[in-house]
């Protein structure tokens, strides 16, 4: 037996990725998991999502050829200058994302609380927007229009922020949290509508519009703040994306692994809070897509956890997809956005509803 020299290099064999899995090493000391299907779904959602916001620039009262919108893109001079780049594009593209924020948010939320009935628009946030939209209107504080998405934001995050703090008991329990949310929202409500009833005709058909959420008459003034939301929130949504693991255990399990699972928790729910705020800053409370979206991209992914990119992409889809049905289903009628979402999204919600009771 011939002995083994102390300089002899030992070869290190490289684990195999588990099933439906890929190993991805961007640098030498670095590797990452690439779940394929997911990678598969992200690219097909994307083309659907390019494809459904063509459609968007060229369907309407005014029909458009893709040729033509290109060229108006471009900045070729043309007749369809106004119609392609000053109220189509600035809504497709605050269209999308609205819907990429609202899927983040309802995923994170969804993933804190444990619950796919959890969403940002179901624990007050919406709600709380709503609130303080109408106290500043009733109140005559913000005088501006171009102030009232501030507000909102504002309004959102302190409606979540009590939520939080009462449902809090020596740590913050999932189902407590989402109970309390929904408590803070009826009671939010009837704020708003107590405002309703006793302010004049012509605020309150203004406010009805708002609430019920619409992209008509926004644009590049309520996309570009969203925008720079979402790229600041950029690191904290890829560390996110690997704090989301441990918190599909049981708290215990976690909390044995070294996690935090209070500090995780408050964490992901202040940053799916400020996604859904700013965007309903931008739009207004557009009810079900961050319920929904988060769902649907875990039934096409075949995922343990909720996909944040794919979540983000598929609201994106629906959002847009619902718009351009909303505004050219009943030409010349123009169909908040909100509406639809609405009118979909509630027997999704029953439907889930109806699942869990079946279940043990």
């Amino acid at each position: 037996m011939t002995p083994t020299s102390p300089t002899t290099p030992t070869t290190r064999t490289t684990p195999a990725a588990p099933p439906g899995l890929t190993v991805l090493r961007p640098l030498p000391r670095v590797s990452l998991l690439l779940h394929r299907r997911s990678g598969y779904v992200a690219v097909a959602l994307l083309l659907l999502l390019a494809a459904v916001m063509l459609a968007a620039a060229c369907l309407g009262q005014t029909y458009v050829s893709p040729t033509e919108v290109w060229r108006t893109l471009r900045g070729e001079a043309g007749p369809y200058d106004l119609v392609v780049n000053e109220l189509r594009v600035p809504r497709i593209v605050l269209g999308a994302l609205v819907g990429a924020a609202l899927g983040l948010s309802g995923a994170l939320v969804q993933t804190v609380t444990r619950n796919p009935l959890a969403s940002p628009d179901v624990i007050g946030v919406g709600h709380g927007a709503a609130a303080a939209t109408v106290l500043a209107l009733a109140t005559g504080v913000v005088a501006s229009p171009g102030a009232l998405p501030a507000v909102s934001v504002a309004g959102g995050l302190a409606a979540a922020g009590l939520v939080y703090v009462l449902a809090w008991r020596g740590g913050m329990q999932p189902n407590r949290f989402v109970l309390t949310g929904v408590g803070i929202g009826v009671a939010l409500s009837a704020v708003v509508q107590l405002y309703l009833t006793d302010s004049e005709l012509e605020a309150a058909e203004q406010l009805k519009l708002w609430l019920t959420g619409s992209l008509n008459g926004r644009g590049w003034e309520q996309a570009g703040p969203l925008a720079v939301v979402l790229l600041l929130a950029l690191p904290a949504l890829v560390w996110a994306s690997r704090a989301l693991r441990p918190l599909g255990l049981d708290a215990d399990t976690a909390a044995a692994l070294g996690v935090r699972v209070d500090r995780v928790r408050l964490a992901l729910t202040l940053l799916g809070v400020v996604l859904a705020a700013t965007a309903t800053g931008a739009a207004g409370p557009i009810g079900f897509v961050a319920l929904t979206a988060p769902q649907l991209a875990r039934r096409l992914t075949r995922t343990p956890q909720l996909p944040l990119l794919n979540s983000a992409l598929t609201g994106a889809f629906v959002l847009v997809a619902a718009d351009l049905v909303a505004r050219t289903l009943l030409p010349p009628l123009e169909i908040p956005v909100g509406a639809l979402t609405a009118l979909v999204g509630g027997p999704y919600l029953l439907w889930l509803l109806g699942r869990g009771r079946r279940q043990p």
